[in-house]
């Protein structure tokens, strides 16, 4: 049976799992509201669907058409939009933001005040530090071509990516790639490697014993 806090709000539809928790001031099922030029999907969203086990904290928001899987938390004040699907085990931190259309592996931390931009891919088992910035428009907002092209990053099996590096669009960063803080992505990341520096530039390789395999 789910618990929900008298202050919270369960949009109509809404399919919670068993042991669900819904904190204080949550919102959970929330249809999005698009500006004029939006180039968001506008077609209808079903209802937002939350694993067993998961725990929506204070103030956070998910919206309609998104699937959050069982042991998740979604953290105080942190969002995520629609049509977003999360796997099991997943850790959204306090006030970070999960744009729509992403899709997010199992295992995965999202550390506070993140930003992962819409149309990304996480997979499994990565990490992403605070406020890290990803971006999916080369364009910004400007001429029709961009909308053919808007993409978010790729993010491998097991890369981490460290506080405040920013990723810019369409950019992949390999499976157990280290991206060093405040770097500045605008390549693709091969696998296992360790990237610093504005514009990133590989440094060396991630050791063994930090790999996934060795853990």
């Amino acid at each position: 049976m789910a618990e929900i806090h008298p202050t919270a709000t369960v949009y109509e539809g809404t399919v919670l799992g068993e042991d669900v928790r819904v904190l204080e001031n949550a919102v959970v099922g929330k249809q999005p509201t698009l500006g004029r030029k939006s180039t968001a999907k506008r077609e209808p969203l079903p209802p937002a669907a939350i694993g067993d086990g998961t725990v929506i904290s204070t103030g956070a928001i998910v919206f309609a058409g998104s699937q959050i899987g069982a042991a998740c938390i979604v953290g105080d004040q942190a969002c995520v939009r629609e049509r977003v699907t999360i796997a099991d085990d997943v850790v959204v931190g306090r006030g970070a933001l999960v744009e729509n259309d992403t899709t997010i592996g199992s295992g995965t931390r999202i550390q506070a005040e993140a930003y992962v931009t819409a149309y990304s891919t996480v997979e499994d088992d990565v990490f992403i530090a605070p406020c890290v910035v990803t971006t999916n428009d080369n364009f910004m907002g400007r001429t029709e071509k961009r909308k053919a092209l808007m993409k978010g990053p790729t993010i491998r099996r097991g890369a981490r990516v460290g506080g405040g590096a920013i990723l810019c669009p369409g950019v992949e960063i390999g499976e157990e790639a280290f991206v060093g803080a405040g770097a500045v992505v605008t390549k693709d990341v091969p696998p296992r490697t360790v990237v610093v520096g504005s514009p990133a530039r590989a440094l060396r390789d991630v050791p063994d014993e930090e790999l996934l395999e060795n853990q």
